[in-house]
């Protein structure tokens, strides 16, 4: 059963988005997950050509799209109404033959075979009833095959508003589980080591972290309209993680 937690923030998604929104995005997500995400995410799945993979939690789909112009066999898992109807529009009108299923990730259907490889892209941090969702990635997944994870990063959230406010980053708590409202919903913040230590615990192996920092020349062309820009130069506002399902 859905907690009432995650029912809540399913609810405040379906809400908050809009079309512009989700049009915006359509093609590769916003600024953050152009310049410091997506080329990582790739990177850490590797070659996806003609591999079933799974994209839980894809919202729109923009990801999933890129996935399938890279060969890959994509199903999405999109628990709102409205991002996950905006992710069939699109499938009906680029035809890149990806199926898109509405669903808590908490408690996934029967979704055929298991999966070559899956990703959770920004998507456990927004989740209060997080270890399910982690949980059922892992066990959608072949034996030893790859799971890749984005995050808002733990140590650096609202990284560009503190930047601004203050000329560095300032973290008061981090040890502590809390909840980060946001303009849209809310994210949970939880330490590192609460992600790490569930994936231990589920068997798997970690093979890489990442914590992409942005071009500086790509912050200098944003300067002017973006201020505190570049603190994603400095420092990581997002953290990455591949691991292996278990053998």
């Amino acid at each position: 059963m859905t907690s009432r937690a995650n029912e809540t923030a399913i609810g405040r998604w379906n809400a908050s988005t809009t079309r512009e929104a989700m049009e915006t995005a359509a093609a590769d997500g916003d600024f953050a997950k152009r310049h410091l995400v997506n080329s990582t995410l790739l990177r850490l799945l590797g070659d996806v050509r003609g591999r079933r993979l799974l994209d839980a939690g894809c919202g729109n789909g923009y990801f999933s799209r890129i996935l399938a112009g890279h060969g890959a066999q994509v199903v999405g898992v999109e628990p709102t109404d409205v991002m996950c109807a905006f992710a069939r529009e699109k499938e009906a009108e680029l035809r890149q033959g990806m199926a898109y299923v509405q669903a808590d990730l908490t408690r996934l259907p029967d979704l055929g075979a298991p999966f070559d490889a899956a990703v959770c892209s920004m998507v456990l941090m927004a989740i209060p009833d997080w270890k399910p969702a982690m949980r059922a990635c892992v066990e959608a997944v072949r034996p030893g095959g790859p799971l890749v994870f984005a995050l808002v990063h733990p140590a650096f959230e609202q990284l560009l508003g503190t930047w601004v406010e203050h000329g560095a980053y300032r973290v008061e708590r981090y040890l502590e589980e809390y909840e980060i409202a946001g303009a849209a919903a809310s994210d949970f913040h939880r330490p590192l080591s609460a992600y790490l230590n569930e994936l231990a615990s589920l068997g798997c192996r970690l093979r890489e972290t990442a914590e992409p920092g942005l071009d500086p020349a790509v912050a200098a062309a944003a300067r002017p309209t973006t201020p505190g820009i570049d603190s994603y130069v400095h420092l990581p506002n997002f953290l990455l993680f591949s691991a292996e399902a278990p053998a």
